[in-house]
């Protein structure tokens, strides 16, 4: 589990400089303002998400369940909020409707709040 926490911490990072680069070129010509801030805050979001992967990585051992689902939340949290929010964003310019995409970002989000609050109780209990 360590090495798969550090490997889409890695391209968590990887890929938010890549859209976050597209983003700021390619979308501002073709997005609404609203849209493109949107698409924005999954970027930046799914950049949180890759440190935060990177720093448990080398922090815990995943030696217990628990220490797993820390990794297990935020992995599949930035999944379903980053890309769904990406999907969203670009609805109208592929010209499809996404809009059942709406439910699954506040999903991602609060696996990813369950993801930080277990590792605020993993650090109070362990007293790191």
């Amino acid at each position: 589990m360590k090495t798969i926490t550090l490997i889409f911490g890695a391209a968590y990072g990887m890929l938010s400089v890549i859209l976050g680069a597209f983003g700021a070129h390619a979308l501002k010509k073709i997005l609404s303002v609203e849209r493109l801030e949107s698409f924005e805050t999954g970027v930046r979001y799914q950049m949180y998400a890759a440190f935060f992967l990177l720093i448990i990585g080398y922090i815990l051992k995943f030696d217990t369940s628990s220490q797993k689902w820390i990794s297990i939340l935020m992995i599949a949290g930035t999944l379903l909020f980053s890309f769904s929010i990406y999907f969203l964003s670009l609805q109208d310019y592929l010209g499809a409707n996404l809009k059942f995409l709406g439910p699954i970002t506040p999903l991602g989000g609060l696996f990813m709040i369950l993801s930080w609050g277990m590792l605020i109780f993993y650090f109070a209990k362990n007293k790191i």
